[in-house]
């Protein structure tokens, strides 16, 4: 009540001025302290929930390729401004890349449920600086007039990023299991061999949207995330083992008998 601007969000204590932060579910009695002990406050700056982290990652991304796409003035030459591609691939992958976004959204909305933690507003500002930043690098390549699209036969990969992005947005992991496990859904089929299914579907989306645009930019987003997402899933996966003792063991963290 002092010090209203430190509010508890963004306050961190530790027993030791390097040492590590302690956690909030940490009990004071069970800390390796003696009858007294001196804690040390780090101001951890303005902080956001993760609904509004997730939102303003993901509508920076939509809003940016759409600006694209449509071509408004100043991004390209004037006279191809407010004109469209002739040609399918382009609006294809406009289709896609909204659909996926519009996704993320609407789980972020009605399906995630978050925890009340929360992160701080300079990690915010790079989260969007990379996922904004990327989606214009990739959207002024796949919209601009001189853009080359692929063979007719690669458009096929057009429909597997769509199902890809569909499997993502029907996987919901079951409710109050020990640890997350296969249900009747196909989509979670998935946890019969890999720890985070959601990140599998991810990169196949990407994946299928490289292939069917054929764009260098998009790719290396994907290399991007796969490598991101590989650590979290990896992570994810060695928590998992070493929480449960009966953690299946075929089970790999991303992908597949590999990874």
């Amino acid at each position: 009540k002092v010090y209203p601007h430190w509010y508890p969000a963004r306050q961190a204590l530790k027993l030791d001025p390097k040492g590590k932060l302690l956690r909030d579910d940490e009990i004071l009695q069970n800390l390796p302290v003696g009858t007294t002990a001196t804690m040390y406050f780090r101001d951890l700056g303005p902080q956001l929930g993760w609904t509004m982290v997730f939102l303003a990652e993901y509508i920076g991304p939509l809003l940016t390729y759409l600006l694209f796409y449509f071509r408004v003035p100043y991004i390209y030459s004037h006279r191809y401004a407010l004109t469209s591609s002739p040609h399918p691939v382009v609006t294809l992958a406009c289709a896609c890349h909204t659909f996926h976004y519009m996704k993320r959204l609407i789980e972020t909305i009605f399906v995630h449920r978050f925890s009340h933690g929360t992160m701080p507003l300079r990690t915010i500002v790079r989260n969007c600086a990379y996922y904004w930043g990327f989606s214009a690098w990739l959207a002024y390549y796949i919209n601009h007039p001189l853009y080359t699209p692929p063979c007719k036969f690669v458009h096929i990969h057009t429909n597997t990023d769509t199902q890809f992005s569909a499997m993502s947005m029907s996987f919901l992991g079951p409710r109050g299991r020990r640890y997350p496990t296969p249900t009747k859904n196909p989509f979670t089929w998935l946890f019969f061999f890999v720890s985070c299914p959601n990140y599998t579907y991810e990169v196949g989306a990407w994946v299928s949207f490289s292939i069917m645009t054929q764009c260098l930019p998009v790719a290396f987003y994907t290399l991007l995330g796969f490598i991101q997402m590989t650590i979290w899933a990896k992570g994810k996966h060695k928590a998992y083992s070493r929480e449960f003792k009966d953690y299946p063991s075929l089970r790999m963290a991303i992908i597949p008998l590999l990874l």
